[in-house]
């Protein structure tokens, strides 16, 4: 399924639906079959259908609703982040409370959107995802900044311990790192595979691998906590 990007071809993104409610799903189908930058790679109705969907090739982008009929779409999501490891995910419930947003993104979300976005604007969502964004609903993004800054606040330093040995900083290859210092200068997934001469599926590889290695789900995370870690040159 995948493509090898070469000079300005455009590849169309692949995306899989997991969504329960009919009439959705019917209407997010049609805007994605309609724009000519995207291609319709699966559908599932239910949980089970969802991890039977994983077992074929990897799509570029995998919606997720979380209210299935059989279970939790974040199960869904953590086999996703494990067996399609190159593939952007994103949300899109009606769950909006704190559990299931910081469960989701924990098991490997890069985005989450409330139903209230319209198919059309969904698959601009879609396109901001598969270039390495990580659209979230203003509300969702509210609680998310509340909770850090909640953590912060209440952070306490414990005591060094003169005998406790300092964490090595994470390894980073030096395609990692240039891979890195283009995301913190604000270059999209495509706009770096054209910089590196890369396809854009082999730059996500590298971002994932980053995240991975910086144990982060987010641009923004993996900016603060590579320059917390000195891994970006000043």
């Amino acid at each position: 399924m995948q493509s090898t990007h070469t000079g300005s071809e455009t590849h169309p993104i692949h995306v899989v639906i997991v969504e329960d409610d009919p009439s959705f799903s019917e209407a997010l189908s049609r805007a994605i079959q309609a724009a000519p930058d995207m291609r319709l790679a699966g559908v599932a109705g239910t949980r089970a259908e969802g991890l039977a969907l994983l077992q074929g090739p990897p799509a570029d982008v995998l919606l997720v609703d979380l209210g299935l009929p059989d279970g939790s779409g974040i199960d869904v999501i953590r086999e996703a982040a494990r067996q399609w490891p190159s593939c952007s995910i994103m949300v899109s419930s009606n769950f909006g409370d704190e559990t299931h947003v910081m469960r989701s993104i924990e098991a490997g979300a890069a985005g989450y959107l409330l139903k209230d976005s319209s198919p059309a604007r969904m698959t601009d969502e879609i396109r901001s995802l598969a270039s390495g964004g990580s659209p979230i609903s203003p509300i969702i993004a509210r609680q998310i900044l509340l909770r850090f800054q909640q953590g912060q606040a209440g952070a306490t330093v414990p005591p060094k311990s003169p005998a406790a040995p300092a964490t090595p900083s994470p390894s980073l290859s030096a395609r990692e790192k240039e891979v890195l210092d283009y995301i913190t200068k604000g270059f999209s997934t495509q706009e770096i595979a054209r910089l590196m001469e890369l396809s854009h599926f082999t730059v996500r590889s590298f971002v994932r691998r980053i995240y991975g290695k910086l144990e982060v789900n987010s641009k923004a995370e993996a900016i603060y906590e590579a320059r917390t870690l000195g891994l970006l040159d000043d």
